[in-house]
């Protein structure tokens, strides 16, 4: 499977032709919400709690996406997202750290009012950091009037997805890497830390590829300035990454190609560099031998150091 196979661009239309149905979602509340550890900046394991929030489909339909299940198609009224970062507060325990992520672009005005940035900010004034996911093309100039409203430090998540320039324009994911390398030099430059989502064998790519891709994206990220990578599994499940694995286009990637990708971003000593272990069990290559390396990769992302391969006849 080579990138040449496919040289047409996926386009929004055929995207959005091959959804199903949304979730059904309540505005004032959030979809999902959870606390959990990470290693920190300062070297630490503390706690981290994430608030997935309702809000209005991320207007970039990203080939390989499947986060629009969660959203409305209008949207949210003033005072909503604070009022769901209430009830999610009020059910969790404490934490350091706090994750607001919304399925798309936090200082995209359609998803997150910028009436509520106020609001928002006295609810989690208790935290040390507060981080946000957005699209560079959506960052105008709120993040410095919501930086300067939080108790704590900002932190922007940004899709970054892969280096590859020709996969990326081939995700939909309307922005070039000059867009990425911007967007982080100018929240650096206002003392705003950024971490990048990192896609392992996006669609074009076969196995091999896809895991040299990532790595060489992770150095992409690093060199431009961003402190922390989360190198995610594509998976499929959003309606035409199904078309493309029937068409062979795509596959998911191999638990081995995550531990090794995990294994290349901590020997670059970067930065921070996490692997995304939800419902990894549908990568595994070995029955037997899946929950002890998902448990590797656990310990290695908390530790950010590397832990000796998990051994297994499979290996041979």
């Amino acid at each position: 499977m080579q990138l040449g196979d496919h040289a047409s661009v996926v386009g929004t239309a055929e995207i959005l032709t091959a959804r199903g149905p949304r979730n059904s979602v309540d505005p004032r509340r959030p979809y999902a919400f959870l606390v959990e550890p990470e290693h920190a900046a300062g070297g630490q394991v503390e706690d981290v709690a994430t608030i997935f929030l309702t809000n209005r489909e991320c207007p970039f339909r990203c080939l390989m996406c499947d986060l629009w299940k969660n959203t409305t198609e209008q949207p949210v009224p003033v005072g909503a997202i604070p009022e769901q970062i209430d009830y999610a507060l009020a059910r969790m325990p404490p934490a350091k750290h706090l994750k607001l992520y919304n399925s798309g672009n936090f200082f995209d005005h359609q998803a997150i009012p910028p009436e509520d940035y106020e609001a928002i900010a006295d609810r989690v004034r208790d935290f040390a950091t507060v981080i946000v996911e957005n699209h560079p093309r959506l960052l105008g100039d709120d993040y410095l009037r919501f930086r300067d409203l939080l108790a704590g430090e900002l932190e922007v998540a940004i899709g970054l997805e892969t280096a590859h320039p020709q996969v990326l324009a081939r995700l939909n994911k309307q922005m070039t890497l000059d867009d990425f390398e911007q967007a982080v030099r100018v929240l650096s430059s206002h003392g705003i830390a950024t971490r990048a989502f990192i896609l392992l064998r996006p669609p074009f790519l076969s196995e091999v590829e896809g895991l040299r891709w990532a790595i060489r994206s992770m150095e992409f990220a690093f060199a431009a300035g961003v402190r922390c990578c989360a190198v995610i599994p594509t998976r499929d499940g959003n309606g035409i990454m199904e078309q493309l694995r029937q068409a062979g286009r795509f596959a998911p990637p191999s638990m081995r190609s995550l531990e090794a990708v995990l294994e290349a971003g901590l020997a670059m000593q970067q930065g921070r560099v996490f692997v995304d272990l939800w419902d990894v069990e549908k990568f595994y290559d070995c029955q037997q031998c899946g929950a002890a390396r998902r448990n590797r990769l656990q310990q290695m992302n908390l530790t950010q150091k590397f832990l000796p391969a998990v051994d297994c006849n499979c290996r041979a």
